[in-house]
């Protein structure tokens, strides 16, 4: 019995910060890789570093983006890069 109570702590803790931590971490992380799975042109969307854009094509790892109507700019960017679908 005294063995379980001195280890009570511990697993309190690490209950503690399975459900403020870890839980949500992996929640998120679930949304994320949702998110750049239906990724589809036409889509207008924000990268990590800011860039506002459309969706031109994508492949497995890439993604093309519109970024500018008038000179028809193209960039290729990591699909992991993608923050948010704007539309």
């Amino acid at each position: 019995m005294e063995f379980f109570m001195a280890i009570l702590p511990f697993l309190v803790l690490i209950l503690v910060m399975y459900f403020l931590m870890i839980r949500p971490a992996q929640k998120k992380q679930k949304e994320v890789q949702n998110m750049q799975s239906n990724l589809q042109k036409g889509d207008e969307i924000i990268t990590i570093g800011g860039i506002h854009g459309t969706v031109e094509s994508f492949d497995q790892k890439h993604m093309y983006i519109r970024t500018d109507e008038v000179n028809g700019a193209v960039l290729k960017f990591e699909r992991v890069a993608l923050k948010e679908i704007v539309k």
